[in-house]
């Protein structure tokens, strides 16, 4: 009987020791993943700024060979610094917000103000272009199709694009909604439903880069 109990504790011993080797085992497995999970978010909290600061300078890089050192380099510097940021949110959060847009209508003016100064006359291409982006995209907002980020991001765009060339000013539209476009119809064919919605600021930012490029091009 004695014996039977000795064998009966020895085994709940044994248990109870297996347990809590288990469960040592699991935190320090629980400990880390936990440190993988840390590593890893800390490596994506670097690289994003990282990739978006090698990004700017390469648009940045772009833009000064495109336009050389007009007075328009000030808008294109602008907008270089911003876009990577721009693109990324919007297509995580569908916002473009307003702390990085906005100052835009300040370099752009800068841009203006001169060629203003160095042509010696109204830049008229450049005022022109920013209020026909502004006024058709608000136009597209009050229908229901495009949201008031991209109406502010829009008015920049042509007041830029304006400042280079009357060419970049009629090329960035066409090429925004060309690309847009495109991407629609494949995102509708491949999720086979309407009604999904579309950050159309990177098409946006696309068509005026891709402005910026060709209006420079001997081509």
């Amino acid at each position: 009987m004695i014996a039977h109990r000795v064998s009966e504790s020895s085994s709940a011993g044994a248990s109870a020791d297996a347990s809590a080797s288990a469960s040592a085992s699991e935190s320090t497995d629980s400990s880390a993943g936990t440190a993988v999970r840390l590593r890893r978010r800390g490596v994506r909290r670097w690289a994003v700024p990282t990739l978006e600061v090698g990004s700017g300078m390469a648009l940045a890089v772009v833009g000064l060979i495109a336009v050389g050192w007009s007075p328009a380099l000030v808008g294109v510097l602008y907008l270089a610094a911003v876009t990577p940021a721009l693109v990324r949110i919007d297509l995580t959060v569908h916002r473009l917000p307003n702390v990085l847009v906005l100052p835009g209508y300040a370099a752009a003016g800068v841009s203006v103000v001169l060629t203003w100064v160095a042509d010696g006359g109204l830049p008229a291409a450049a005022l022109i272009a920013g209020a026909a982006w502004f006024g058709f995209l608000l136009l597209l907002n009050l229908a229901g199709g495009m949201g008031m980020g991209d109406v502010k991001l829009g008015g920049v765009l042509g007041l830029v694009l304006g400042a280079i060339s009357v060419d970049a000013a009629l090329l960035g539209p066409m090429l925004a909604f060309l690309s847009g476009g495109i991407a629609a119809i494949v995102l509708l064919v491949v999720r086979r439903r309407r009604g999904t919605r579309m950050p159309f600021g990177p098409y946006l930012l696309l068509g005026f880069w891709a402005a910026v490029l060709l209006s420079s091009s001997p081509l």
